[in-house]
């Protein structure tokens, strides 16, 4: 019989992706959306999910193949999907890209076929709903995912838009066909982490229902409508669990407009179709605000799966076609792939009719924008808002910087968010980067923002004197670590932030705000031990702790997952300053080369799950690294830049599952080899410069929404020449180790001409090296 199933399945694969083939085969060309891998990321500590999504859609429909795995092994599995495991459990309705933390995994869909239908998962060994699967029966590509399910003999399809998911399910022939639901369900799921939740089976066939979660994001709600394209022939609500009762939100009771329901904190549904004759199609809408909102967006994206489909890859070549990417294999299908995944988050979060939940768990209206959340700003603030602010910008502004506004708007604690999804603020991490995502988009001249509003809430933020030593920091100008764990860290994140405050309020004319904040700016002096040349914790008597080691990674200690050889580098606006006190160029071109070459031999890192993509003591699987290759050219040695990111490059990105070296955070990752690629960097976001490295793509042409285009040209770029022979902007020589943002802005050509031996005179002098704020003009 398996077999049976298993040749039904893979018929129903081809009958099913045949018009899909039919489409591609009658495209006169590539489309950008067919050099990406959704698989790239999804083995190793990449933590990224291969299935369907729009970008930056609400809803990420993917499957999960271990939800009950125990809280302390979860960490693999924070995408819901780790490549290597050999069963599917279902397909839920969100995730994270590349968190190094999760939640979600929100509202659990099964098939099953046959007469028995088994209503908890079981385990990869005896399997209830759970299904074996094999990757030769599995694909996936932007907007679209597609599996056979061993088990049931099920071919399963996903697409998604931008508030709705859409399933599709090819059942075995003459075997009746059933869904199970399960928002029992959860990723990092413990017990208790599902505080309450709803059923409503409507008189028009559709399902609605609610859950509200704890966990990573205390008190979360979510809702969702699902409506299916064949009639129930039978149903089952059941409460697995009806022990305690629960007095906190209680969620819509039943009304006139429910067939059935049910109030439980272990809810599933069992619905029952008979035997098809044709795919069975689901589809999926959710919301924040309630279940009548979901409703509502399940009517705003109209059409049946192939509709959604079309859309959505539309969307996806639109998106990706704002970098068209000119390289050889594998280089383009790693690239293209990083900037897919550059494009899932911030993701949507108000629904169609612009109402949306609040952190203070109270529904807003947005005025003209979409709300966005899924902020993990202590990564993203580096590259991947940069990045957007180059090909999203009208995004950018109407959407991430107003989200950012009114989320300390409406924030109990009067704060920007620091890392929230779903409305709600997890408080994970450390600093005020928001703040940084703000204003760079500023000083880029991108507007369509309230610019005075939002400098206040970045004020506001950088004076919340109860947020993470901040008022100690204000006081003292340094985070005493006998105060505040992690206090170096916090020091010079709060110095950068302070920086980009008064670089917005300067540009804005509001000085006695700049004045303040670029005072500020200099404290990461304060943290810095000249004597030894490392960032160090000081106590509140103005000593540095001892024992010191700058080797030690240690959680809630003097850094913030890393040690004084990543931190010490991190002054972004400053690193002139930093390389005085370092005792001047060839120093710190010493001290770069000892970190890079560092042997580690002697070291253990396996309690620091975030500590991966190791090249001595740099880690570019974690992001206070991420500049670093770039210092180089602060130096006056871009020639080292390039060979330290030759060495990054071939190292940490691969066109495979385990393609990533660490956590792609929501972007950050990819967004680093996007930059990197092109051949420049945001070292310091705020100040409209790019550091100049070196290419990794024959050629690429930014496509800018005002119209014009920017191209990046590498001449002779091959494994053997890896250095910068000469470079060009507009067909005249380019002297200086950087490129403006407005340079790019204005369209044109930046031409680099590679070589097999350094040009070591190249950008050298110290009128040719990037901004810091010691020495700006």
């Amino acid at each position: 019989m398996a077999s049976t199933l298993h040749r039904f399945a893979l018929t129903a694969a081809l009958i099913l992706s045949a018009p899909i083939a039919a489409q591609d085969a009658r495209e006169s060309r590539p489309r950008p959306s067919d050099a990406v891998d959704p698989f790239i990321g999804t083995g190793g500590e990449g933590h990224t999910f291969p299935g369907a999504v729009a970008p930056f859609g609400m809803v990420q429909l993917s499957p999960d193949t271990d939800t009950g795995c125990k809280i302390r092994d979860c960490y693999g599995h924070a995408a819901g999907y780790r490549h290597d495991d050999p069963t599917i459990e279902g397909f839920s309705h969100t995730h994270f890209s590349g968190a190094g933390h999760s939640d979600l995994g929100d509202i659990l869909v099964m098939p099953v076929s046959g007469e028995t239908v088994p209503m908890d998962p079981g385990t990869p060994a005896a399997p209830g709903y759970r299904s074996a699967f094999s990757h030769a029966n599995e694909m996936a590509r932007p907007g679209y995912y597609a599996v056979t399910l061993d088990g049931p003999g099920v071919r399963a399809e996903m697409t998604a838009g931008t508030r709705v998911g859409v399933h599709r399910y090819a059942f075995p022939r003459g075997r009746a066909a059933h869904l199970v639901v399960d928002l029992r369900t959860s990723l990092y799921n413990y017990p208790g982490k599902i505080l309450w939740s709803g059923l409503h089976l409507r008189p028009d066939g559709i399902l609605t229902g609610f859950r509200e979660t704890r966990g990573w994001a205390p008190g979360r709600k979510l809702f969702f409508a699902m409506r299916f394209s064949a009639p129930l022939t039978g149903h089952a609500l059941v409460d697995r669990d009806k022990d305690v009762p629960y007095r906190g939100f209680q969620g819509p009771g039943r009304g006139t407009d429910a067939l059935a329901e049910k109030l439980g904190k272990a809810l599933e549904a069992r619905l029952d179709f008979g035997k098809l004759d044709r795919p069975l199609e689901v589809k999926v809408a959710l919301s924040g605000v309630d279940e009548a909102g979901a409703v509502a967006n399940l009517a705003a994206e109209a059409g049946d799966f192939d509709a959604v489909l079309a859309r959505t890859r539309t969307a996806w070549d639109e998106a990706l076609g704002a970098v068209a990417i000119e390289a050889a294999a594998p280089m383009k299908r790693i690239v293209s792939t990083a900037l897919y995944h550059s494009l899932l988050a911030p993701s949507v979060w108000s629904d169609a009719d612009e109402r949306w939940r609040g952190p203070d768990d109270q529904v807003h209206v947005a005025d003209g924008y979409t709300v966005r959340s899924t902020f993990s700003l202590w990564d993203t603030f580096r590259a991947e808002h940069p990045l957007l602010t180059l090909i999203q910008p009208e995004r950018t502004t109407t959407d991430v910087v107003r989200s950012l506004v009114d989320g300390q708007r409406y924030s109990p604690d009067g704060i920007l968010p620091v890392w929230q999804f779903a409305g709600r603020e997890t408080w994970t991490m450390i600093g005020y980067h928001a703040v940084p995502v703000i204003a760079d988009a500023y000083m880029k001249g991108l507007r369509g923002f309230d610019a005075d509003a939002a400098l206040d809430a970045m004020v506001a933020s950088a004076d919340a004197k109860a947020y993470g030593g901040l008022g100690e920091y204000i006081a003292r100008g340094y985070v005493p670590i006998d105060k505040e764990p992690e206090a170096a860290s916090k020091t010079v994140e709060y110095a950068y932030d302070d920086w980009t405050i008064a670089r917005m309020a300067r540009a804005m004319g509001r000085t006695d705000v700049a004045a303040r904040f670029e005072k500020r700016a200099g404290n990461w002096r304060n943290s810095f031990d000249a004597k030894t040349g490392w960032l160090r914790a000081r106590k509140s008597d103005g000593s540095f702790r001892v024992p010191f080691d700058p080797t030690a990674i240690n959680y809630g200690s003097d850094y913030t997952e890393g040690n004084a050889w990543q931190y010490s580098w991190f002054m972004p606006q400053d690193q002139a300053g930093l390389i005085r006190l370092l005792g001047g160029d060839r120093k710190t071109i010493a001290k770069l080369d000892a970190m890079f070459d560092y042997d580690n031999s002697k070291l253990d890192y396996s309690h620091a799950e975030d500590i991966a993509g190791l090249i001595g003591q740099y880690i570019h699987g974690n992001e206070p690294s991420h500049h670093v290759a770039y210092m180089y050219n602060f130096a006056g040695a871009p020639w080292r830049t390039q060979e330290r990111l030759a060495q990054i490059v071939g190292s940490q990105y691969k066109a495979t599952p385990d393609g990533l070296s660490g956590n792609d955070d929501l972007g950050q990752m990819s967004a680093w080899l996007v930059f990197t690629s092109l051949g420049f960097y945001p070292v310091a976001p705020g100040s409209n410069e790019y550091v100049v490295g070196r290419p990794f793509v024959n050629r690429a042409t930014l496509r800018l929404p005002n119209g014009k285009q920017f191209a990046i040209v590498a001449d002779g770029l091959s494994d053997a020449n890896r250095y910068v022979g000469s470079v060009t902007l507009n067909d005249r020589p380019l002297t200086r180790s950087v490129i403006r943002d407005e340079d790019i802005r204005a369209g044109g050509t930046l031409r680099f001409t590679m070589a097999s031996t350094p040009n070591k005179a190249w950008g050298s002098s110290a009128g040719a090296r990037p901004y810091s704020m010691s020495t700006a003009r």
